[in-house]
């Protein structure tokens, strides 16, 4: 994918292990991710691997379903990791109780997505192409907004942003 040139394609449903946060993504990420991770190989390892049944587990995302409407410091994020669907609820050996990780199913279908590079406060206007794009090409949103962690966070880190689209009535 060429960065900063949005696209449209369609995804596959996902089974994702996720934890939900409330508060600004840089000071909620601190206890979500060692309970998000911890919670993942921990199941693999524990669970799975002497099952000799291969887990693997996905890029770190989060959709953030009210970014848009709300200030940074109350947002609510859904940090997720993709795993397979044989991973059930109650496999789960939980890092940290009072962040419960829990599997649901994210939809698949229609997306728009673009790949950004650079520092996360920065996304703004590679957003609001994105935006533009979906609506020139007669597209409108109606899922929240999900970022694909693909590299660490810093000055190039790799960011994939989509949205589920439809085709807007006319």
């Amino acid at each position: 994918m060429k960065p900063f040139t949005p696209i449209i394609t369609k995804i596959k449903p996902r089974s994702v292990l996720t934890i939900t946060t409330i508060g600004a993504p840089n000071k909620t990420a601190v206890g979500a991710m060692p309970a998000l991770y911890g919670t993942a190989y921990g199941t693999k390892f524990k669970v799975f691997k002497p099952k000799r049944k291969e887990m693997t587990i996905g890029s770190c995302s989060a959709l953030w379903p009210d970014a848009h409407l709300k200030p940074k410091s109350k947002w609510t994020g859904v940090w997720a990791l993709e795993i397979p669907a044989f991973v059930k609820q109650r496999d789960l050996i939980q890092k940290n109780p009072k962040l419960p990780a829990k599997i649901i199913k994210w939809p698949g279908g229609m997306v728009a997505e673009i790949l950004y590079i650079g520092l996360y406060a920065k996304e703004g206007p590679t957003i609001k192409k994105l935006h533009a794009f979906i609506k020139s090409s007669g597209f409108k949103l109606v899922g929240p907004h999900e970022e694909i962690y693909l590299s660490r966070p810093g000055p190039k880190a790799k960011t994939l942003i989509r949205y589920l689209i439809k085709p807007a009535k006319k």
